[in-house]
């Protein structure tokens, strides 16, 4: 795997505009997008970047200024080479084709809503539908 980029922001509107960012000022791919609904009801949404490391530094730099134009950015971070683990026990939710580790197939997924932008799902399906006005 190469780079993993995340934004991880309050509102849905500011992570779309910090993903449309992103993807402008770099040769980056959006992997997913991860609803949570939070503390309060808030929802918090995190966007995954990947790509070479440089690409993927400049995109969340990108992405974070403008989300933070926006709205809230809770936090960004980009880790060069994931280690085997996250990519088989956390990015396998995301990401088809990597290979998913029994454990978390076995607990299921649905602890956050997530809709991957490769698969094009939809959130999870015991997680409320969030919209906004």
């Amino acid at each position: 795997m190469q780079a993993l980029g995340l934004i991880e922001t309050l509102g849905y509107t500011t992570a779309v505009s910090a993903a449309d960012a992103a993807l402008k000022a770099a040769d980056v791919q959006l992997i997913a997008v991860e609803k949570v609904i939070g503390v309060g009801g808030s929802l918090g949404v995190t966007i995954h970047l990947s790509g070479d490391v440089a690409a993927v530094g400049a995109a969340v730099d990108a992405g974070k200024a403008e989300a933070r134009r926006i709205g809230t950015v809770i936090s960004a971070h980009v880790i060069a080479k994931a280690h085997e683990d996250v990519n088989r026990k956390i990015l396998s939710r995301f990401l088809p084709g990597l290979p998913a580790d029994s454990g978390a197939a076995a607990a299921g997924t649905a602890a956050a809503a997530v809709s991957g932008a490769a698969s094009g799902a939809d959130a999870a399906s015991d997680t409320p539908d969030i919209s906004e006005p």
